[in-house]
């Protein structure tokens, strides 16, 4: 499952970037004391009693406003409301209850979403004010009091908002399901590789970046397996992502990337590689999801019998920090080998769940070891005692050693391509621990 998304939404300057940055622990969104200054969503991972979600930070909502920069960040946050699981509605204890609370209150109400409401400003500790009981009247029902300076009351704030998110449970069936997240710059095809293996027009295409607006899921069975496909927004670099829509769209994205199993990396072969196509991959890669890359409009380009050889050597040059990633060349206009796309997946998601046993591990570590000797410093040399996997997706393996600091990064890497080499592991990444003996601390 994807992390939750929990919104802060509220009228102009109650203090909802200072509650964010508190409850998320660090300094994100920008404080000032300035109606109007948080203009574009923020959103950062928020962890509390062992549940995880996103949390969003949005710009003051004035229900009033018609045009102007605050009605664009009226329809910046409707939009963060409309995807929310649950909302936090701040409002300040020293304004008391304003026309505005109450227009905004009203429009969280017809959403038909979880609303806790926090009075923001509470700054001393002890008996609440009696002015906090007039925020009853705004009918979200129970109120807490805040400090989002000192961080007084966000805990019960916190037990309030996870009471109301989704469990993270996934039922038996979609376990055996594949979760595919297509992700890639805009424009590559995404849409239109989804809409041939669903046999329908079933997401927007058109001949313009950013039409993909969220991440659309599509369940598909067939000879290969079950599979649930989600379609995702285009994603550019930060600077280039324009306001209104698109930059909540960013976030669906990642929040798909992150619940998926397997995701397909997409190449416009027309444009052959970008900067941004090795920003999107490496997402996939740092959440350690099983990856293909799918390098899409084949069928377009002027080829001989040497062309693809020439571009499949410079993309594995172009995406050397994940050489463990198949490519294949596709054509989603035409089909061509999107049956053999559907057999990698099934493939790279069976090797990213692939458990070693750790008798296995260690006569390959005794092996290795003999073949390139471990480093050595000043006469101590690295001493690997043995080696365990303690995980699956992706396969994480953890080094017992004497010294930390000798097993360099190299020996590291040399470890991981014999652990390649034997046991396959294509199209996942592999994470090694390092340990020294006694010692519970990683590297």
């Amino acid at each position: 499952m994807g992390k939750p998304i929990v919104a802060v939404v509220g009228r102009p300057n109650v203090g909802k970037s200072t509650l964010f940055n508190k409850l998320i622990g660090q300094r994100l969104a920008i404080v000032e004391d300035t109606p109007g200054v948080t203009r574009d969503r923020i959103f950062g991972e928020c962890e509390w009693q062992n549940r995880e979600f996103l949390l969003v930070d949005t710009g003051g909502i004035d229900p009033n406003e018609a045009d102007g920069i605050l009605a664009h960040i009226r329809q910046q946050a409707q939009v963060a409301i409309d995807a929310a699981d649950c909302i936090v509605m701040v409002t300040d204890i020293n304004a008391g209850v304003t026309a505005q609370d109450r227009d905004v209150a009203a429009l969280l109400m017809r959403s038909g979403k979880p609303v806790v409401l926090a009075v923001n400003k509470c700054d001393k500790v002890g008996e609440p004010p009696m002015e906090l009981y007039d925020f009853y009247s705004l009918g979200l029902g129970e109120i807490f009091p805040v400090s989002s300076v000192h961080g007084h009351g966000t805990g019960d704030l916190l037990d309030a908002v996870c009471a109301h998110l989704p469990d993270g449970d996934e039922s038996a069936e979609e376990d055996e399901r594949i979760t595919v997240a297509v992700i890639g710059r805009p424009n590559v095809g995404k849409s239109s590789l989804v809409n041939f293996i669903l046999g329908e027009e079933r997401m927007i295409v058109a001949n313009e970046a950013g039409t993909t607006r969220d991440a659309i899921d599509s369940h598909v069975d067939n000879q290969y397996g079950s599979f649930v496909f989600t379609d995702t927004a285009g994603l550019r670099k930060r600077g280039k992502v324009e306001e209104g829509v698109e930059r909540y769209s960013v976030l669906r994205s990642l929040a798909a990337v992150e619940r998926s199993r397997v995701c397909v990396i997409m190449i416009d072969a027309t444009e052959g590689f970008t900067e941004q196509d090795s920003k999107v991959a490496g997402y996939a890669h740092e959440q350690g999801k099983a990856c293909i890359i799918a390098v899409n409009k084949w069928d377009a380009i002027e080829k001989d019998d040497k062309t693809m050889d020439v571009m499949r050597k410079k993309l594995m040059n172009d995406f050397s920090f994940m050489s463990y990633a198949p490519i294949i060349f596709i054509s989603a206009k035409t089909g061509q080998r999107v049956d053999r796309l559907f057999q990698l997946i099934k493939y790279v998601d069976e090797q990213n769940a692939l458990r070693v046993t750790t008798g296995m591990l260690n006569e390959l570590l005794a092996r290795a070891t003999a073949r390139v000797q471990p480093p050595s410093d000043k006469g101590r040399r690295l001493k690997i005692y043995y080696m365990t996997q303690i995980s699956t997706r992706p396969p994480t393996f953890v080094c017992f050693v004497n010294r930390k600091d000798l097993f360099h990064f190299s020996y590291q890497r040399y470890i991981e391509n014999q652990i390649r080499e034997t046991f396959g592991l294509e199209g996942t990444p592999v994470r090694l621990i390092v340990r020294e003996r006694g010692d519970g601390n990683t590297k």
